[in-house]
Formats: structure tokens, sequence, C-alpha cells
């Protein structure tokens, strides 16, 4: 999971860059054709803004624990979420909302298996050798 959360954190950044500069476009085309009521562009910068939070919280908390599996999780949900449902004039929107949507299920993953792994680290449940009987 190491290795994931590093390369995707890193992707996340790149990708922040170019979704910010697709919305930026997508503003203007939607400023140029007086299209007032869609609101694509404002939805793939915070989309983007949130990918990027993803991005580096899954980088620094690459070798943590459950912790920071559970933040990405939220933070690439509320991503996703944001993205499916702010689909407009953007329509690549949809495929960022989509890796989001990957992210988010990769940190699922995350959380069930450092969730096993503390429970097989977990001195509690190991029996106890009682030395004085």
């Amino acid at each position: 999971m190491k290795v994931w959360k590093l390369v995707s954190g890193i992707l996340c950044m790149v990708f922040f860059a170019i979704v910010v500069l697709q919305s930026c476009a997508v503003g203007v085309v939607n400023s140029i054709d007086e299209n007032t009521a869609d609101t694509s562009a404002a939805g793939g910068i915070l989309l983007a803004v949130l990918m990027l939070a993803g991005g580096i919280v899954s980088v620094v908390t690459r070798k943590g624990g459950r912790g920071g599996s559970i933040a990405t999780l939220v933070i690439f949900l509320i991503a996703a979420l944001m993205g499916f449902a702010n689909k407009g004039t953007y329509g690549d929107l949809v495929i960022w909302a989509g890796w989001c949507a990957i992210c988010a299920v990769m940190s699922l993953v995350g959380v069930v298996v450092s969730g096993k792994k503390t429970k097989s680290n977990d001195p509690s449940n190991e029996p106890s050798t009682d030395e004085a009987a």
C-alpha cells in the first residue's frame, strides 16, 4: 500500500494542474457563451483542490496507520461525488471523478488492510502465558 499511496499521491498532484487548467478553460468558454447555469467549471476547480489535498495526505501518511487512509478515503470520496454531480459542459470531469473514486476505493482497501494488521499485531489477542501458576 505504501507504493500505491506514493504513486497515486504524486499523480494527483500532477493531475491537479491539468484539472485546474481545464476548469479555467471551461469557465472562459461558459463566460463567452454566457452560460451562467453551468457549474462544471467551479466543480472542476473544487475537485482539483480536493484531489491535491488527497494527494498530499496520501504521500504524507503512506507509512502511517488507519488514520491517513481514512482521511484520504473521505477526501477522495467527496471529490468523486462532487465531480459526478457537477458534470456539465466539462465532460472530462467524469474522468477525474472516476480517478478520485479509484483512489477512494484503494484508500478503503488500505483501511481494511491496516485494520487486519493492527488486529494481528495486538498483544491482547495473543494467549497469555502465566508464569506464576
